[in-house]
């Protein structure tokens, strides 16, 4: 279901409000080429199912495995860009932010700010983003139950701000893989929040001595699938046109052209399951 506080952000769309909304767009901002295109064809492809869409692209990557990995075209430029997705294709846009400075920076920008899985117990993070009167989308970190989750929502709530979303992202399993307790949808929900499942992160193979993130995007549909018959509210799927040239997160994002096959199904099985 579509919470209030997204449908005021997603006033302009048409879509169905029974619907599972959808974050979706490149891990980070490349280019300005790359978030066009992926906004573009995203928003059409929403349009035409009836899904409320948020277009997602890190400004900045903060969390990399080497320090010589890609990191951004420079906070400016890529929350500039973000801005500019926004206001061209009418979308709310979402970002990730690393520290409590970030968020003031970050808040004019962008409609929805996430908090990194990583991050998700860090205090004066979780406070800033909630003063910003922003939505705050706190990803469940890899280490934690969903019902542990309760103390990042009670954190943003004592500071003033009800605008809060859960994200599962799967549990750390062993040294080199993620599990997906789908157990924590519903558990989440009982914070009363609403809750996405990230179908890109959670098929993450971390800690590859490469230092480079590997992943197994060929589950993407299976971990969606799974998602919206557990009853989760919304998905989040990273997708590239050319996954193998992307700058972060490659291995794990969806190739552009098979989001739309894959929303068509996701979209019967929601209907189904409600």
């Amino acid at each position: 279901m579509v919470p209030d506080f997204l449908k005021e952000l997603c006033a302009s769309q048409s879509y169905d409000s029974e619907n599972f909304f959808l974050i979706a767009g490149p891990c980070v901002v490349e280019n300005e080429d790359l978030v066009m295109e992926v906004a573009n064809k995203v928003s059409t492809i929403c349009k035409r199912l009836g899904i409320p869409y948020i277009f997602k692209a890190s400004y900045r990557k903060a969390n990399r495995t080497s320090a010589d990995s890609f990191t951004g075209i420079g906070d400016d430029n890529g929350l500039s860009l973000l801005k500019k997705v926004a206001d061209t294709f009418h979308l709310p846009t979402t970002s990730d932010i690393h520290a409590h400075e970030e968020a003031a920076m970050a808040a004019p920008f962008v409609d929805i700010l996430q908090i990194p899985a990583f991050l998700c117990r860090q205090t004066d993070l979780l406070i800033a983003a909630a003063e910003t009167g922003k939505v705050v989308n706190v990803k469940k970190g890899q280490f934690l139950s969903g019902p542990s989750m309760k103390f990042a929502v009670d954190k943003i709530r004592k500071a003033g701000n009800n605008k809060i979303m859960l994200t599962e992202r799967g549990n750390t399993f062993g040294y080199q893989d993620l599990v997906v307790d789908y157990r924590n949808i519903p558990w989440m929900q009982e914070h009363k929040v609403p809750v996405i499942m990230d179908c890109t992160h959670a098929l993450q193979q971390p800690n590859q001595t490469s230092g480079v993130t590997g992943g197994n995007p060929q589950l993407i549909g299976t971990i969606a699938k799974a998602a919206i018959a557990t009853g989760a509210d919304g998905l989040f799927i990273e997708t590239h046109p050319n996954p193998s040239i992307a700058k972060s997160d490659g291995a794990n994002m969806l190739k552009l052209d098979l989001l739309e096959p894959l929303l068509e199904n996701l979209v019967r099985l929601r209907k189904a399951a409600i």
